[in-house]
């Protein structure tokens, strides 16, 4: 009896806790050892640290500047739609589907099971298929409830952030007690240059930006926030200045563990509670467990946005542009990756996945704060009611670029499966986008599995324009 479209129910507080979210989750916990093993030193690790959180501050402020000239959903893939045309944002979407967006998934989900697991095992390690059980149950909660009601999915998200928060402090505060009492020993020789491997170092920023990535969530639900023109610049700030102090003071990790020690550990919150901490080992792994769940359910609330917008634009099938008719969630959306996501867990390994994805990841993203300098070339008229100095989409853009292309030196085999996957998306662009090169048969199937879909799934395209 009522419109069906996607209402405006993320306010500031809730698009505060969504990047929040977003952000602190299983990077923190398990990007410390990325980064150490990559920069060689405790005290160049803490130096990688810091310029992924300033980076992360500079893509932010661009996002920021996007969202406010870009009326429409979709993160990255509507802005490099927008500004630099369907080929790559398409490009953008393969890689995104097939890629980036499932590995991660993968990565927050398997960090879920392990440690919700560990101090079941400890001191040994959590069995393997054990652990990619419970990531597998955490992650189908996670779709469930998005597929359910947009409004539980926020309010989840806001409580957990809170958790998320709380797992921060509760490895901060001893950590800094320990170091006020002079356990500073692990930080002997902090910037030893013998164990600096230069190729290495953009692999050591992947593992970092990981830990920040989240910044740009906003950006996928525009079309649902209240007030976005003051509430996005006003939420990716704060979120970023919050998330930055928080990790710098994380360095409370090496009071206790030695270099060794983080490289050794496959749970390093765990590894860091044992050692300093025992009437905490039962507590902190379960809330880095929460943390991670908070995760999950903010990319899944997040992506599920791309492809329905991606739908809208006609570069995805139409059965994902559609809306529960009375849950008013874009369901298709939400259940499209759980295949994908079952796969990538139950063969995947975190570190391995982590330098899958993070190659496409930061190619688009560069594409789109690219995007932002086109944009404002192509219209200097617009007034934007948030504008960023010329500089910040400028260097983004450059150190994102140079990264991706540093990280062929570093990792090859991964970045090349990574780098294949995108150019694999070029024969389809042109083939069912570009050209419409269709069978008669495959339009009639396809027509035919939309239509019982829509039956069974109970949607409906979306009744009113909402950009």
């Amino acid at each position: 009896e009522e419109a069906i479209f996607l209402r405006k129910k993320i306010t500031l507080l809730r698009a505060f806790s969504l990047l929040i979210g977003s952000m602190v989750g299983s990077g923190i916990f398990i990007s410390p050892k990325g980064v150490l093993k990559n920069s060689g030193s405790v005290g160049f690790s803490l130096v990688v640290w810091f310029s992924c959180g300033l980076l992360s501050m500079f893509g932010a402020l661009c996002y920021a500047e996007l969202g406010t000239r870009i009326t429409k959903s979709g993160g990255h893939y509507i802005y490099i739609l927008e500004t630099l045309g369907p080929l790559p944002s398409f490009l953008f979407l393969w890689a995104e589907f097939f890629a980036i967006r499932p590995a991660n998934s993968a990565v927050v989900s398997l960090a879920f099971g392990r440690y919700m697991l560990e101090p079941f095992f400890a001191p040994c390690a959590a069995p393997v298929p054990a652990v990619k059980l419970v990531s597998l149950l955490g992650y189908y909660m996670v779709l469930t409830l998005n597929s359910w009601s947009v409004t539980w999915s926020a309010r989840l998200q806001t409580a957990l952030s809170v958790v998320k928060l709380l797992a921060l402090a509760l490895i901060i505060v001893p950590g800094m007690m320990l170091l006020a009492q002079g356990h500073t020993e692990n930080f002997q020789d902090a910037f030893d240059r013998q164990s600096l491997v230069l190729d290495k170092l953009p692999l050591a920023f992947y593992a970092g930006m990981f830990a920040y990535s989240g910044w740009f969530q906003t950006s996928f639900v525009r079309e649902e926030l209240v007030k976005p023109e003051r509430n996005i610049p006003l939420a990716v700030i704060v979120s970023v200045i919050t998330v930055i102090v928080g990790y710098m003071l994380t360095v409370s990790y090496y009071t206790v563990l030695g270099t060794q020690d983080v490289l050794a550990s496959p749970a390093v919150a765990v590894s860091f509670v044992q050692r300093a901490f025992k009437s905490l080992i039962s507590v902190v792994p379960v809330l880095v467990a929460l943390s991670c769940f908070g995760t999950m359910n903010g990319g899944i609330f997040t992506f599920s946005r791309t492809l329905f917008v991606a739908s809208r634009e006609g570069q995805w099938p139409p059965l994902f542009s559609m809306i529960h008719i009375r849950r008013h969630t874009p369901l298709p959306a939400v259940m499209l990756m759980f295949p994908l996501v079952t796969a990538m867990v139950c063969i995947g390994d975190i570190y391995h996945l982590l330098n899958f994805f993070s190659f496409s990841r930061w190619l688009f993203i560069g594409l789109a704060t690219l995007g932002l300098i086109v944009h404002r070339c192509r219209h200097p008229e617009l007034r934007s009611p948030f504008k960023v100095p010329l500089f910040v989409p400028v260097s983004f853009t450059i150190i994102c670029l140079f990264t991706v292309a540093m990280s062929f030196y570093s990792d090859p085999v991964n970045i090349s499966i990574g780098c294949t996957m995108v150019l694999s998306g070029f024969p389809v662009y042109y083939l069912i986008i570009h050209r419409q090169i269709f069978l008669p048969f495959f339009y009639t199937l396809s027509d035919y599995l939309t239509h019982k879909l829509q039956l069974l799934l109970e949607v409906v395209q979306q009744e009113i324009k909402t950009y």
